[in-house]
């Protein structure tokens, strides 16, 4: 590129101050149909979590370390969709799809960040769980209160840092090109996709952190699963057996929901990625894992039914 060029682009790139969002621009008569299947879920996110925080909150037999993780990933999942959900209403809503460059770098920080907690939020939880199982006598000592604080407190922070770094480093690329983003809301394969010159080493980046973030934490838990299945297995009644497997499985359930739509739309080869297999994955962990979250844990777990009957009765 001689000098001529190199300028223009620079000047280009300078003029790039906001972005398109084009999200489902290309359902052009669903966007009513879309405004109120994702009104509907949003309000069954804030609904169903605010009120698993509640029930932790007022009823004493859920006032457990496990409790204790389950509300605080409840108001992870509240604050994880309303990164995102609010302006994808918005831009349904009004058709008017572009958002600032500052706008979408601080969507995008927010999103990276509480996505490293939750899967630092889902470790901590299988970590709970087996100590609880294998390690059932010493569970009050292990899991006080106070290590459940330190763990809850790192969890909220550990993405603070690099997806800061992160979002400097993709939007300190130059983007002399288009400004439309194929996608709902700001994420970092889209906008590499739109930058010019070379992006390799944000690419690189993308996945050092991917798997930091998906590979640690779920290295844990599949630790955790392979001691807990093992202990299960041992015990000698099939009660007990069933009864120890039922209080996983609805973790077990989200950790693979989660991680496999993260795993595939980061970590897969850069050659199989389109704008439609990452929307599809993308809606997974960023809008249905959240929605089943509260229907999971309380449909499945008796303990929340329970509580949540008492409320009930009470009112």
């Amino acid at each position: 590129m001689n000098y001529e060029e190199e300028m223009k682009t620079k000047d280009n790139a300078s003029t790039v101050m906001q972005f398109v969002l084009l999200g489902f621009s290309d359902l052009p008569d669903l966007q009513g149909l879309l405004f109120g299947v994702l009104f509907i879920v949003y309000t069954i996110i804030l609904i169903g979590n605010s009120l698993l925080i509640i029930l932790t909150r007022i009823d004493t037999a859920l006032q457990t370390p496990m409790y204790f993780f389950l509300a605080n990933f409840s108001s992870l999942e509240i604050c994880f969709v309303s990164v995102t959900i609010p302006r994808i209403l918005k831009n349904l809503w009004t058709q008017e799809r572009s958002i600032s460059k500052m706008q979408c770098a601080t969507q995008m920080c927010f999103f990276h960040m509480l996505g490293a907690t939750e899967c630092f939020f889902l470790a901590s939880m299988a970590y709970d769980r087996y100590v609880a199982i294998c390690n059932p006598l010493h569970y009050p000592v292990v899991m006080n209160h106070r290590k459940c604080v330190h763990m809850a407190v790192a969890a909220w922070i550990s993405g603070i840092p690099v997806q800061i770094g992160q979002t400097c480093q993709v939007f300190l690329l130059p983007y002399c090109g288009s400004n439309q983003i194929n996608h709902f809301f700001c994420d970092i394969p889209p906008l590499i996709k739109l930058a010019c010159g070379d992006t390799s080493l944000n690419e690189m980046c993308v996945y050092l952190v991917a798997l930091f973030f998906a590979f640690i934490p779920f290295g844990l838990i599949l630790g955790s699963y392979v001691k807990i299945i093992s202990t299960i297995l041992k015990l000698p009644s099939a009660t007990g057996r069933f009864k120890a497997f039922s209080t996983c499985s609805s973790h077990l359930l989200v950790v693979i929901l989660f991680f496999g739509s993260i795993t595939i739309n980061y970590l897969r080869p850069k050659s199989s990625h389109s704008a439609g297999t990452d929307k599809l994955f993308s809606l997974f962990y960023a809008i249905v894992t959240p929605l089943f979250n509260p229907l999971i844990y309380s449909l499945r777990n008796k303990d929340v039914i329970a509580a949540l009957r008492k409320l009930l009765l009470r009112k």
